[in-house]
Formats: structure tokens, C-alpha cells, sequence
């Protein structure tokens, strides 16, 4: 199972790494928070101070083509929001 699948850059994430230290990861929705946990210390080599985490529902799509409407739904998944230790910090553009 791999537990982070990628870093959520969003507006909203930018806010709370720059101001509360807190980074965004979309995860696998059986990891729970100490392997969430483990798995940020591991890849990052930080200090994870705590973990909050929160399953998004997905949204109805619907769209309009030839052959008429399509209605579909965007996957659900777990997002956790995780606080590191004061002074350290993950960037992820230097790994690209």
C-alpha cells in the first residue's frame, strides 16, 4: 500500500504551510495517522508534530455532449494535514 500519493498545492495549502506550518497530502483512505505519520518522517526527513486528517466526498460531474448528458462522480479520497516540528520544513520543488 503506498501510503502519499501526492502533495496537495493548492491557494488554501499555500495559506497554511506559510502561516501555521502545516503541509497538505492526498492519502491512500486505509492508511490511518501513524502511518501517515511514518511515512512523512521517512520521505522527508522531518519531525511530524501531529496529523489531522479528513475524507473528501466526491462531486457530481455533469456535462453536455452529442449524444446527450453524461452524468458522472469524481473519486473520493483522504487528505491529511500535517503539522511539523517549529523550524523545519518540506520543500517539494527541489526533488523534481
Amino acid at each position: 500500500m503506498e501510503i502519499l500519493k501526492k502533495p496537495v498545492l493548492t491557494e488554501k495549502a499555500a495559506l497554511l504551510t506559510e502561516k501555521l506550518n502545516r503541509y497538505t497530502f492526498q492519502c491512500d483512505h486505509r492508511a490511518n495517522k501513524i502511518q501517515i505519520k511514518a511515512a512523512i518522517e521517512v520521505m522527508y526527513g522531518v519531525s511530524v508534530e501531529s496529523v489531522n486528517t479528513q475524507v473528501i466526498v466526491g462531486k457530481t460531474k455533469t456535462r453536455s455532449t452529442k449524444t446527450g448528458i453524461v452524468q458522472g462522480r469524481s473519486a473520493k479520497y483522504k487528505k491529511a494535514i500535517v503539522t511539523l516540528k517549529e523550524g523545519e520544513t518540506i520543500d517539494f520543488y527541489s526533488n523534481i
